[in-house]
This record gives C-alpha cells, structure tokens and sequence, in this order.
C-alpha cells in the first residue's frame, strides 16, 4: 500500500479537530453555510444516505467477512474489518457523546447528536475497507483506479445525502469523513505490519 495513505491520516485528523475547534468557538461555520446552501433538499442525493444505513453496513460487514474467511482464508483480514467498521462505529458514539451538537433542526429529527456524522464517517470505512480487499491483490491499476473511485464517489454522496435530507451540519460530515479516514489508515497501517511480520516468520 502506497506510504501516502498512511500519511494523509494525519492532516484528516488535524482537520477534524480544527472543524471541533470551530464548532466549539462559534455555532456557525462556513462549511455548515455552503452545504446547506448548495444541498439541502436535494431528493437524488438524499437516496444515497440508504447506503451507509446501518443495517445495510452490517450486511455487507458480514458478507465481507465471510468471503475473506472461505474464500481467502484472511483472519487477519476478518479482523481488519470488526476493527475498522466495528471501531469505528463505537468511536463514533463516543465521539458524539462527548461532543454532544445538537441535530439540525427539523420536525421529527433523530434523537441522537450530530457531530461527527455516523453514515459519513462509517460510509467511508466500509466503502474503503471494501476497495483495499478488492484491490490487495490486483496489479491493474485502471481497475484498482475505478474501484477506489466508486468507492470514493460514493463516500462524497453518502454525506452529502445526510445535509440534503437535513439530519446534519456540512461540518459534521467533513469531520465523519476525516476521522473516518484516520481510523481507517490506523487500521490498515495495524493490518499491513502484522502481515510483513508473518511473511518475515515463513521465510
């Protein structure tokens, strides 16, 4: 896996906390005022918010790691996947817990708080986790191009989905996508030693 995966980690969390610090400074931000503006009520980009769904990530979780157990016989791989969409959803909770913003407002809104967006940060872990077993072995890199941008196309309209049907602030979800991406390079940085430690044993 190319090293600046690993290093683009750091600012998507630098970024994070400056979108917390903002948050907590005043309750308006620009990206709050540009999301809203250019997203808001759009009914096409509202559908995607169905492909981050919990249950619909739990499924595909599941169907994902029964493939990397019969088909490749990849534990490690099982365990990047819990590790990755299964951490990620409990930092997640932590995170808004702790942060506690509240919804925007909006007549029969979600009970739960806002900042950083669940289907925006988990979207992302599941879709990436998806690409990085797609492509671990593939050495065409058009296929491995088009996969990694499905994979991101479809993270951008997951968020974007959340602020046209009203359920988040633009910043909740660039905050769900950074830290998103944080936890999900740490796992895989996790995920790649330990496979370069066992190549290392067999030889």
């Amino acid at each position: 896996m190319k090293q600046w995966k690993y290093i683009l980690a750091l600012p998507a969390l630098i970024l994070f906390f400056v979108l917390l610090y903002f948050y907590i400074e005043k309750d308006q931000l620009w990206t709050d005022q540009f999301f809203q503006t250019n997203f808001e009520g759009n009914r096409l980009i509202g559908i995607f918010s169905v492909v981050a769904d919990p249950p619909v990530v739990l499924i595909v979780s599941i169907v994902l790691v029964v493939y990397l157990w019969f088909f490749k016989q990849n534990f490690r791989g099982m365990m990047f996947v819990l590790l990755a969409v299964g951490g990620g959803s409990v930092m997640n909770r932590l995170l808004k817990t702790l942060i506690e913003r509240e919804r925007p407002e909006l007549e029969g809104q979600l009970l739960s708080f806002s900042f950083p967006s669940g289907h925006s940060m988990i979207g992302l872990i599941y879709l990436f986790t998806i690409a990085y077993f797609l492509t671990e072995y593939m050495y065409d890199r058009k296929k491995q191009t088009i996969i990694w941008s499905a994979a991101t196309l479809l993270t951008i309209l997951i968020g974007l989905s959340r602020v046209a049907n009203i359920h988040h602030f633009g910043s909740d979800v660039v905050a769900g996508w950074a830290f998103g991406y944080f936890w999900f390079a740490v796992v895989m940085w996790w995920y790649e030693r330990r496979e370069r430690q066992f190549k290392k044993r067999r030889h």
